[in-house]
């Protein structure tokens, strides 16, 4: 690469996804499922005295959903399913027996309350489970494996947060990481770009730049990405000035 020339990149890039990412706010997502859990155990537990009543009353399980919005483990699943909340039955009774799914007993029968499976349904619609998040970001960067991926959820370059037992990824950090490796180039991919177009550059002589200011980049848990745009003006300046 030439030098004693500097090369001003001028292209902005205004990126919402990556706006989005670094608004993530795991603390405050914290403190609202706390919140959350505490409106729901107070929902239960009012729910669980009327559940008692209704027993005694031998109410039928008609009116149990319709009036009371107690649903059956059976109508329960079918309920989440109707809902986009897709899990095999089997995984779904596991979840009631091992208490994570909260439940009041009618009698012998097990009874979910709306308030539970609407709480499932709206944390389904914010959060990816570690799987499913692995699931959707590997469709833009395929040479990634599992065991990699939940290493960036424990270095926290990946941002989750945990929900009783379970880990959760936000979408917002999934759909903003699957859309930056779609649209821009680690600091590898970078200089493996320059090389392709005859461009010799060594990797600290690049980072120098970066750390300059002199290329324009985003840093998004712990890394350095150069968008697409950026490169390309990049490349061609470098192409124009070597000739």
């Amino acid at each position: 690469m030439p030098r004693g020339k500097k090369i001003i990149i001028e292209t902005e890039v205004n990126d919402d996804f990556v706006d989005r990412f670094k608004a993530i706010d795991l603390e405050e997502l914290k403190n609202s499922r706390d919140d959350t859990e505490k409106g729901l155990s107070s929902s239960i537990a009012s729910v669980f005295k009327v559940a008692q009543n209704l027993y005694r009353q031998k109410a039928s399980e008609d009116e149990l959903e319709g009036k009371h919005q107690l649903f059956s483990v059976r109508s329960a699943y079918d309920y989440l399913k109707d809902n986009s909340v897709f899990i095999s039955f089997r995984a779904f009774g596991g979840r009631i027996e091992r208490g994570t799914i909260p439940f009041v007993k009618v009698g012998r029968k097990r009874y979910i309350p709306k308030s539970v499976l609407d709480d499932i349904t709206n944390t389904k619609t914010e959060f990816y489970t570690v799987k499913e998040a692995y699931e959707e970001y590997k469709k833009s960067n395929q040479k990634i494996n599992f065991r990699a991926f939940i290493g960036r959820i424990e270095k926290g370059s990946i941002p989750s947060v945990k929900f009783g037992t379970r880990r959760l990824v936000p979408r917002d950090a999934v759909e903003a990481l699957t859309h930056i490796s779609s649209n821009y180039y680690s600091v590898s991919q970078a200089i493996k770009e320059l090389h392709k177009t005859g461009l010799r550059i060594k990797r600290n002589a690049f980072e120098r730049r970066l750390d300059r200011g002199r290329i324009p980049h985003v840093k998004i848990g712990g890394r350095r990405f150069i968008h697409e745009n950026v490169m390309k003006e990049l490349v061609d300046k470098e192409i124009a000035l070597k000739k």
